[in-house]
């Protein structure tokens, strides 16, 4: 039973360990898991390469028109929970 409890104490730090280093970007599966958007960030649609909104140097495409509003009301909420989520942005195009 003590071998147990040791086991599961071990397992717990490693989890808690884990989850720290995902919530700081360091995680190796955050890294490997890097990807280009394929979702609107606001309803979880598939995007449409005409409707996005630029944030801070980088491009987020939204599904529809109505979901660049609901970014511009707090776009750093969305641009955060895509760079949480390993999702890598476009740089805005030169003009």
């Amino acid at each position: 039973m003590k071998i147990i409890k040791q086991l599961l104490t071990i397992i717990l730090v490693l989890i808690v360990i884990d989850i720290c280093f995902v919530m700081d970007g360091n995680s190796a599966y955050a890294v490997e898991n890097d990807h280009k958007q394929a979702t609107c960030p606001v309803m979880g649609g598939k995007i449409n390469p005409e409707y996005y909104v630029d944030v801070e140097g980088k491009r987020i495409y939204v599904c529809c028109p109505g979901c660049i509003d609901i970014i511009k009301k707090n776009p750093s909420k969305y641009s955060e929970k895509m760079k949480q989520e390993g999702i890598i942005l476009e740089d805005v195009p030169a003009k």
